[in-house]
């Protein structure tokens, strides 16, 4: 018997690819929480995967064992000019450090692993393969304040905590901490 752990195939798709895996990434979402697919929170998961489809630079990696998707992460390039992100964060960051062209800063918006193939190194699989490939000069995630597992693993893999925004109106929390790693591609400016 092979151990389909061992035999992932990891997958990358652009935002017209992702979009029929929107149920199946929502599945998956909905298994990792431990939740109903059609709970509050994977609605709320389901707009911000809708929302994410539509910028540039979007990228989905997939982690599919055996023919089912077990995992997936994805991201995107946060637009020229956008500071959205890095409103209110504190402490207050230096002077350029919000400025955004397009092609500086990628955001990892999500990364999930269906429970039963949680604590196998996938996470830290896809994470991988999602960030290698990216032409940004850093990339950026924010979680939940309380969550320190997952701040430690965050850590772990390389992210530096650098403070906490406020959340916006639509946000799920009411702050995050935002994280930040280098992916070594500085461009001249």
């Amino acid at each position: 018997m092979t151990d389909d752990r061992q035999d992932l195939v990891l997958t990358h798709h652009a935002s017209e690819a992702a979009r029929p895996l929107l149920d199946a990434l929502c599945e998956v979402y909905a298994d990792a929480y431990g939740v109903e697919p059609l709970a509050e929170k994977t609605s709320a998961f389901r707009g911000r995967a809708e929302r994410g489809l539509g910028y540039a630079g979007f990228e989905l990696v997939t982690a599919w064992a055996g023919g089912a998707l077990v995992g997936f992460a994805f991201g995107y390039s946060i637009p020229e000019g956008n500071t959205r992100w890095w409103q209110g964060l504190q402490p207050e960051p230096p002077a350029g450090f919000t400025v955004e062209t397009g092609t500086r800063t990628f955001i990892l918006t999500e990364i999930e692993i269906r429970q039963s193939w949680q604590s196998q190194g996938i996470g830290k699989r896809i994470h991988d393969e999602l960030l290698s490939g990216r032409l940004e000069e850093r990339a950026t995630l924010a979680t939940n304040p309380t969550a320190a597992k997952a701040q430690a693993l965050y850590e772990a893999w390389g992210w530096e905590r650098i403070g906490q925004r406020p959340g916006m109106s639509t946000d799920y929390f009411d702050a995050y901490d935002l994280f930040l790693r280098s992916l070594g591609k500085e461009r001249p400016r």
